[in-house]
Parts: structure tokens; sequence; C-alpha cells
């Protein structure tokens, strides 16, 4: 019904904000599936805001990871998923659950608590919890900048990953 609802003014673009969050798990490959087939059938673009990267995957051709309010990447869904460059985004791909246990990662989550959002850290809003962190990451708020072609990070030392 939202999603009829949605299209009933034929727009260009359609937020969603965790469309299938509350949705059973028997339905949201459906959802999905719809979704994808309203996107195609009507030329739509959809900003699709989602914790759960398995879901952007299906759905994304393009990403962006946000921590605490700031873009720490963005680029193509595929160059993203296989060659991060911020350390939050491998912290992300390395929770995401795999369903083979031959292909588990090793990767360790990064330690301590998620700052408070209302008063973020200074500079570099990741650092606390970051395995890369240097001094300047406490101090100076890096810049958003293309390190691939089309594949852009904030991070001081992003450039370690390439």
């Amino acid at each position: 019904m939202v999603i009829a609802r949605a299209l009933v003014t034929r727009p260009d673009l359609i937020l969603a904000d965790e469309p299938i969050a509350m949705a059973d798990v028997s339905v949201r490959v459906l959802l999905l599936d719809l979704m994808v087939q309203l996107k195609n059938e009507f030329n739509l673009t959809y900003l699709f805001i989602t914790h759960d990267l398995a879901t952007a995957k299906y759905i994304c051709d393009r990403i962006g990871v946000l921590y605490l309010g700031r873009m720490a990447e963005q680029g193509d869904l595929r160059e993203v998923y296989t060659h991060p460059l911020h350390p939050y985004t491998h912290a992300l791909l390395a929770a995401v659950p795999v369903p083979d246990p031959n292909l588990r990662r090793t990767e360790t989550m990064p330690e301590g608590e998620i700052p408070n959002p209302i008063n973020p850290p200074s500079g570099c809003r990741f650092h606390p919890r970051c395995p890369i962190a240097e001094e300047v990451c406490s101090k100076e708020e890096p810049e958003l900048r293309e390190l691939r072609p089309g594949h852009f990070a904030a991070c001081h030392f992003a450039e370690r990953s390439l």
C-alpha cells in the first residue's frame, strides 16, 4: 500500500528509509523484487537507507557509507564491496553474516562504544574505534576524496587499502 501511494504522483526519486526492516523474512525478497521491478518499469531512483548491507547489495548500484552523520565512503556498489577504503566500511563488511563456515571472516570488530552523535569526537569521527588511527585522525577531519575512479573515502590513511 505504501509503495502504491509513493507511485501515484509518478516520482523520479523515492526515499526509502529501512523499507523492509519490519517485514517478515518471507516477504522481504518479494518486496525487494517488486522495488527492482518498479525501478526498471518507471525509471525510478531510490535513496535506499538501510543498516543491512546484504539488502543494499541486492538493490543498489551505488552506495554511501555514513558514520555519525558524515560520509565515510561512497562509490559503485561492487567497487566499495570488493575494495573498501575506509576502516568503518571494512568493519561493516566484516560483520555481514556469511552462511558458509569455510568462508567466515577473520577481521576483528572495532573496539569501544559508538561516540555520542550529539557531541562527536574531534577529527575523524571514527578515530576512537579505528584500528589504523594516528594522532592526525583525532585533530583533523578528513575530506571525502576520490581515491579510485568514482570511489571516494574520507580517511587520512585510506590509500593504505589501495
